[in-house]
């Protein structure tokens, strides 16, 4: 019978004084004359959070040591694992000597020694075998590093290696006189990161060396070298958390062979900080010393860079903003100093309820501005400001008719410089609309419901005062978010004048089972045409159909699509995705058509497919491919594919991609890349795959 005691408190002076027990249970415990104390079958001790269980324990009070027979089995306090055949430790399982131990760290480094001497700041491990991987008997684990001593600090969660050998299936490979990795406990911790290998058609092959250096608990750096047959190139990352916001700063500065310029960077900066009174800062940005940059050493494949500084307060009846944006375009048919490169806007808008409607009032303006040699012809700089006036009230009908009355006006002044063509002045813009739609609902069995809305919308926009130019409506999308408003166009350049009519029909249905859908069909109806470019769908009196629906079916299926359609039913515009996250597989695809349209600056017509695939063949194998088809080319734009490998000690990923298209700053190219990383220095083990078992 097992005998429960804390005889081990009575006979240990300053643990009593410490009002701390050490609790004893053994199947046989006795006395051996007034100062030992013998415990056998089962031991168990508990002092605080630490735990020892054993085989046979004697404690003498002369020595104050525990002489622990095993297999012991030692849990400390902040999570490590001690095994040993035998040991000598003091009862507060702090300080001893393990011999024949192991020790464990956040249940995934093992370091097997001779001998483990213990204290509760640092332990000392002598001829030392450490990994990460399952060992079974009679084969060496895929990898592990043997080591004349190891240091572990606790307090600093470091691990020092004296004369280590680095060993793959026990052959060795790099001696390493002396090497420091944190423990699997610590997160943040400066030294090296894992290596990446990249090879591409203009840079060759080249390893990059990430260093990372934790300037503080909020504050880190990380540097990483980056060598290759064409280039020397320093990447670096500048991270701080504030306790209003983050900082993010990045970049690269590189000497290649790729041009004859003696230096090629790039930097961007991400920042956001919330202020007082609800207030919100925020900065994107992104500057590159020329076109093929980013692209050639796989930064970025944008091809217009923005950098914008945001100020805005958003409340349940107010709306304040203000930015600026800076702009460079990466594009050979586009000139900078032509785009505007520089546009500054800002808003206030406020809501109110008055005669059962909502009123809102509103003050807007921006700034468009050139500069620079190269401006295409272009010269112009725009200056508005601008102030609105919008009621809206909805009344239901006893018969189930939503009307909906809206009543606007807008008064713009633009001020011009470099511009012949147009004189600064003001333009008023009233407007006015009713809608009326009648929503049919049906419910049917397993929870399915069913709406049917037809929807009518009328309505009139005056146009008075000077002629503008058109700055911020270049670019128009006809979708079901638009299809009843009184102007498609994005911003207040450009509106639709005269009188307009829009009808429409949406189905939608939902299910308890998780099926969803919506299906839009709608058109547009005008006395006058609008100065809507020829495959927008809305150019002349009457527009092209929009036809759009997105459906998403109970295994997680998701697809979504629209198209703009004319009297032939021939597109102008169209596109449709497919996104798909299941147990196994990740799958997004989409595709695109743009008819030609030179006013949208396409001189041929724009098809594409686009893939972003992942597949999970189990825990140890994922495989992902990606790519971009050109059909109307008939060529291939880009191209990729990514293999990852894991089990319970190594992660590799091997990826490869090729870009097809061509510029005059950027060549095709193919780019491989590689990556391996060992488990359990500085590593969690969530996320890990799942741990093997050793089978004979």
């Amino acid at each position: 019978m097992r005998l429960a005691a804390t005889v081990l408190a009575l006979l240990l002076p300053q643990i009593a004084t410490a009002q701390v027990a050490a609790n004893l249970l053994a199947d046989i415990v006795s006395l051996r004359g007034e100062n030992t104390l013998i415990a056998s079958g089962n031991v168990e001790v508990f002092y605080g959070d630490s735990r020892l269980t054993a085989t046979r324990i004697v404690y003498s009070q002369n020595t104050d040591q525990l002489s622990i027979e095993g297999p012991i089995f030692i849990t400390g306090p902040d999570g490590e694992i001690f095994m040993a055949d035998s040991a000598e430790i003091d009862p507060k399982l702090e300080n001893g000597i393990l011999l024949g131990a192991r020790l464990v760290l956040d249940e995934r480094l093992q370091l097997a020694a001779a001998r483990i001497d213990t204290s509760p700041t640092a332990s000392q491990l002598t001829r030392v075998a450490a990994t990460s991987c399952s060992v079974c008997d009679g084969r060496p684990p895929l990898w592990d590093i043997r080591a004349g001593r190891v240091t572990h600090d606790q307090e600093a969660q470091q691990l020092y290696f004296e004369d280590a050998t680095f060993r793959v299936r026990g052959v060795p490979l790099v001696w390493l006189p002396k090497i420091r990795m944190p423990d699997p406990s610590l997160e943040r911790a400066t030294g090296l990161l894992i290596p990446r290998y990249r090879s591409t058609d203009q840079l060759g092959f080249g390893v990059k060396l990430p260093y990372f250096i934790a300037l503080d608990d909020d504050r880190d750096v990380t540097i990483t070298p980056y060598l290759s047959l064409n280039t020397v190139t320093v990447e670096g990352r500048y991270r701080q958390a504030f306790a209003n916001g983050d900082l993010l700063v990045e970049g690269a500065l590189s000497s290649d062979n790729q041009t004859d310029d003696a230096l090629r960077g790039y930097i961007r900066a991400d920042a956001e900080f919330w202020l007082p009174s609800g207030y919100t800062l925020t900065f994107d940005g992104t500057a590159t010393t020329d076109d093929g940059y980013l692209q050639t050493y796989g930064y970025s494949d944008a091809d217009r860079l923005e950098s914008t500084l945001r100020f805005e307060k958003v409340e349940a009846r107010t709306l304040a903003w203000a930015e600026i944006s800076a702009y460079q375009t990466l594009l050979d048919d586009e000139n900078n100093a032509g785009l505007p490169p520089l546009v500054a806007e800002a808003r206030y808008e406020e809501s109110r309820d008055l005669w059962g409607g909502l009123l809102t009032i509103g003050a807007d303006g921006d700034l468009f501005l050139r500069y620079g040699e190269d401006t295409g012809g272009l010269d112009r700089d725009v200056f508005r400001v601008g102030a609105e006036v919008d009621w809206v009230k909805d009344y239901v009908l006893s018969s189930g008719l939503l009307i909906r009355n809206d009543l606007g006006l807008r008064a713009d002044w633009y001020v011009f410089n470099d511009e012949p063509q147009y004189d600064s002045g003001v333009r008023f813009t009233p407007e006015a609309a009713v809608t009326l739609s009648y929503p049919m609902i049906r419910t049917g069995a397993k929870g399915v419901t069913d709406i049917i809305e037809p929807k009518v919308m009328v309505g009139w926009t005056g146009d008075y005062g000077t002629d503008i130019p058109n700055e911020d409506s270049t670019s128009v999308e006809f979708d079901e978010s638009n299809l009843f408003s009184l102007s498609r166009f994005p911003g207040e350049d450009r509106i639709e004048p005269g009188l307009q009519a829009a009808a429409g029909l949406s189905w939608s249905r939902t299910a308890d089972n998780g099926l969803s859908a919506r299906f839009v069909l709608g058109r547009v109806f005008r006395n006058e045409a609008a100065d809507f470019t020829a495959s927008s769908g809305l150019s002349g009196t009457a527009s092209d159909w929009l036809v759009a629906g997105q459906f998403m079916l109970p295994d997680g299926i998701g697809l979504a699509g629209r198209s703009v359609l004319d009297d032939n039913f021939t597109p102008s515009k169209s596109e449709i995705a497919i996104d798909w996250n299941g147990i196994k597989m990740d799958l997004a695809a989409s595709y695109v058509f743009l008819d030609t349209d030179l006013a949208e600056n396409r001189d041929g017509d724009v098809s594409e497919w686009a893939v972003d695939a992942e597949y999970r063949f189990d825990d140890i194998w994922t495989l992902g491919v990606n790519g971009r088809y050109d059909v109307a080319a008939e060529a291939p734009a880009e191209a990729g594919f990514d293999i990852g490998w894991q089990n319970e000690c190594v992660t590799v990923e091997f990826s490869a991609s090729r870009r097809y298209t061509s510029s005059s700053s950027v060549e095709p190219t193919t780019d491989y890349g590689l990556s391996i990383g060992l488990t359990g220095f500085g590593t969690s083990a969530s996320g890990a795959a799942a741990r093997r078992t050793c089978t004979k």
